[in-house]
């Protein structure tokens, strides 16, 4: 599971003509726990153990008992405006391999 935000400002990794179109795994990358966005800081908060993860800073963990970053999508816009996902940067949880 994934989510694509349109942040309205640029962000480490955004697409998109204004570079603020950004996507991340919604999985916790310390239990597995479904994220909740909150748009009025723009961050990614686990119901699990209060991770914190900053969507305008490529995932970076901001709180928290995760080891490591949100995933974040590497994403490609076309000529047509069509997003596509080619990659991510971090191991999705749950997996051994990001690799289908």
């Amino acid at each position: 599971p994934g989510v694509l935000l349109k942040l309205g400002q640029p962000a480490e990794g955004g697409v998109g003509p204004d570079g603020d179109i950004v996507g991340f795994s919604t999985l916790c990358p310390h239990k597995g726990y479904g994220l909740l966005y909150d748009p009025s800081d723009r961050v990614f908060n686990c119901p699990g153990h209060f991770s914190r993860f900053d969507a305008e800073k490529g995932g970076l963990q901001l709180w928290g008992q995760a080891t490591q970053n949100l995933p974040q999508f590497q994403l490609r816009v076309d000529d047509r405006g069509d997003i596509y996902a080619e990659g991510v940067d971090e191991l999705i949880y749950g997996r051994l391999s990001n690799v289908l």
